[in-house]
């Protein structure tokens, strides 16, 4: 049984879905049983990037194609002769595969949120989705809320052609020493005491909000920073921030995210719209006290381990910010929580699971 799985992913461009794939190839090598082998489908340097991280052996197969790329559709399902199954983690994808077809499916913001999205885009979005579901014999979601939002995409798709897997934080996302606090803080310039937000600065996102909300504290309250990269077409939070109060410090080298997360007196995560929320699981398995947005996969992610906000009411995420100022026993009884919470989700279960549905299909 030869189970390909695409990485073509891992890439800047993709950084939710690269850091996906990359935990899952990891840990599916750790999970295959004698006659079960796991091909890496990507170019030379996504495959020795790997091939450094993985420990077992893992087969390769060399495609320099871009998925975006309209070459895919015939240079991909010549590669794949031979195997059992293909996994592709991503939407644009080749169509006719010739293999039976795994799809990982995240979220639906261009039909959720049409008003951010050109219309061009979204008559895109929805072709190539129904493209991939028609060429997928079953779709993994990476949440319940995710699974909702494609039945609505896709009606005539059967639960039984669909499971929920959940991801989960890098195990290197864990409370960090003293010593690399420190060196973070030093690096950054960082205050004694700060609310951190990661991520992008896409609409959905909510962080003219989190900006608003936080310019309401009392004037000497910890400092708001702001790490991810920054898309110069959705300027608003840069420009209603108070230079004096908030942080914008643009993409963060990945190494120093757990110490970043942990150095943080509360992380904050306003988020309308959420395929699954990674942050705010990186954040809790670092043992930082989190507050997030109500809607969509959030509430089944973080369970009861975080303060809860209806992303449209700045007046409650006032509230929710002010709390966690006025009360450390919060602070503790969040952070402790929100150890347990991360600590149910893993990799290694991920990969169970995905393998369960690998062998259901390759079947």
């Amino acid at each position: 049984m030869d189970y390909v799985l695409d990485v073509r992913t891992i890439t800047p461009h993709f950084p939710g879905i690269g850091r996906y794939v990359h935990n899952l190839a990891c840990a599916l090598a750790d999970q295959l049983s004698p006659g079960e082998r796991l091909t890496l489908l990507g170019s030379e340097r996504q495959l020795a990037h790997l091939r450094s991280a993985i420990r077992q052996p893992v087969g390769a197969l060399i495609c320099d194609t871009s998925p975006f790329d309209l070459r895919q559709q015939w240079r991909v399902p010549r590669l794949l002769r031979g195997a059992a199954l293909y996994h592709s983690p991503y939407y644009l994808m080749p169509y006719f595969p010739g293999r039976p077809t795994i799809l990982t499916f995240y979220d639906a913001i261009p039909l959720r949120f049409p008003a951010y999205v050109s219309a061009r885009a979204r008559l895109f979005f929805w072709l190539t989705l129904q493209l991939a579901l028609r060429s997928a014999d079953h779709v993994i979601t990476v949440s319940r809320s995710a699974q909702h939002d494609l039945r609505a995409a896709a009606p005539s798709l059967q639960s039984a052609d669909m499971t929920t897997i959940y991801g989960a934080a890098d195990p290197r996302f864990a409370p960090q020493s003293a010593a690399a606090i420190a060196r973070v803080r030093d690096r950054y310039a960082l205050p004694a005491d700060f609310f951190l937000y990661v991520g992008s600065n896409k609409p959905h996102k909510n962080l003219p909000l989190l900006v608003q909300a936080h310019a309401r504290l009392p004037a000497n309250s910890p400092s708001l920073v702001i790490a991810g990269p920054w898309d110069a077409r959705y300027p608003e939070a840069k420009q209603i921030a108070d230079p004096a109060r908030v942080r914008f410090l643009g993409p963060i080298d990945e190494a120093d995210l757990p110490a970043l997360y942990s150095a943080a007196l509360a992380f904050v995560f306003p988020s309308r719209y959420e395929g699954f929320g990674l942050p705010a699981l990186e954040a809790m398995a670092c043992g930082t006290p989190v507050i997030c947005g109500n809607t969509s996969s959030l509430p089944e992610v973080v369970g009861d381990a975080a303060l809860l906000i209806d992303p449209a009411d700045v007046s409650a995420l006032v509230e929710a910010l002010q709390r966690l100022l006025d009360d450390p026993a919060l602070r503790q009884q969040l952070s402790a929580r929100g150890l347990e919470q991360a600590a149910r989700y893993s990799w290694a279960r991920t990969a169970v699971e995905t393998l369960a549905v690998y062998r259901q299909v390759a079947s």
